[in-house]
């Protein structure tokens, strides 16, 4: 499958008339026309979301799309009535990969939504999950318990690491999603939300959270990275980020000694921390 970029116009103008309409639903061409994205979609062709030079640009029409799958669907039951049953929208079933896809599902409860681009010699461990609109790219692994949540992007020789979770954002549509550029290392059990960049060669020690509204402590620059209205939360590139605490210095919380949770950078990716993620290449 492949799309010029006459037919992408094409496509991004039939959904935005079809949901600019009061009730989508009831255009004779929407079901057609939200299979035609959800096959680009799979495909890679389209995405959620992309780089423009150093920054990222949703496409608030491919979310739009999205959600109008969700309005078309009808709940259908699948799976096997004596094991394992299922009920979801019709509109937006489990992707079926063979080995021509050259992507190694592990057996074991793993599924990844069509609508969701999985390049080849990307690795999933069960169990895991990959959503609609999510774009995961080659050579990544996604480990046990993981997940890639919708319109989430995903770069290469990325590892998700046992529990880790990378939000999904569908609303609002102009909301840039969680994105997770090429050779991050994401510790196990960490959270990753709310639109937060992580920027190229970055490393999150095991259990990091990141939303929007965290502040990220740079010791090694002597500086408070935050997000603000036109940039989320954003980890710079080679940062390594381990989970922190700072002390509350006002009220009953000081006089308690209580300390809240934090992200903090403590150094940035050296030849070291690079030696320390070669046993990952021999896993693949």
């Amino acid at each position: 499958m492949r799309l010029y970029f006459s037919e992408v116009e094409q496509l991004k103008t039939a959904i935005e008339h079809i949901c600019s309409r009061p009730e989508p639903e009831q255009d004779p061409d929407a079901r057609e026309v939200f299979a035609q994205l959800r096959d680009a979609l799979t495909a890679g062709l389209v995405r959620a979301a992309e780089p423009v030079g150093d920054e990222w640009i949703v496409n608030t029409w491919v979310k739009q799309g999205i959600l109008l799958g969700f309005k078309l669907g009808e709940l259908v039951e699948t799976g096997d009535e004596s094991g394992l049953s299922f009920v979801d929208k019709n509109t937006l079933p489990v992707r079926h990969f063979h080995a021509l896809d050259q992507v190694r599902l592990v057996p074991g409860g793993s599924a990844v939504r069509q609508g969701a681009y999985v390049a080849p010699s990307v690795i999933c461990m069960p169990p895991m999950y990959i959503n609609v609109g999510a774009y995961v790219d080659e050579g990544t692994m996604v480990d046990s318990h993981a997940l890639v949540g919708s319109c989430a992007q995903v770069g290469k020789r990325v590892h998700l690491s046992a529990g880790a979770q990378v939000g999904g954002v569908l609303e609002p549509i102009n909301a840039v999603p969680v994105v997770v550029e090429d050779d991050v290392l994401v510790g196990g059990n960490c959270g990753v939300y709310e639109g937060t960049w992580v920027r190229k060669g970055a490393v999150l020690g095991a259990g990091t959270i990141l939303t929007r509204s965290m502040q990220l402590y740079d010791l090694v620059n002597g500086r408070i990275i935050r997000a603000n209205e036109e940039m989320p939360l954003t980890v710079p590139e080679n940062a390594v980020v381990v989970p922190g605490a700072r002390s509350v210095r006002k009220g009953i919380a000081a006089e308690w000694n209580i300390a809240l949770y934090t992200p903090v950078i403590v150094k940035y990716r050296d030849e070291k921390t690079l030696r320390s993620t070669e046993l990952e290449e021999l896993l693949r």
